[in-house]
């Protein structure tokens, strides 16, 4: 499971860093639970890494800081 713009704008993506860690901190601080898997979602322990749907995320930034392997970035 991926989430790609395709031609939809893109506030923030999860990189390559987040693969096999994990970490859900940032799932915690989402305000509208846009990251997935959560934790408790299926394909959570399947998943290689987390994603942020675009269409639900509304650039807050919250998730960034939280990252504990920095890989959260706006997508420019």
């Amino acid at each position: 499971m991926s989430y790609e713009s395709g031609g939809i704008d893109v506030a923030f993506v999860i990189t390559e860093p987040c693969i096999g860690t994990k970490d859900a901190s940032c799932v915690e601080v989402c305000p509208v639970e846009c990251i997935h898997p959560m934790p408790d979602e299926e394909g959570y322990e399947e998943s290689d890494q987390l994603y942020i749907d675009p269409n639900e995320c509304i650039d807050c930034g919250a998730c960034e800081p939280e990252c504990p392997v920095e890989a959260i970035f706006p997508e420019d």
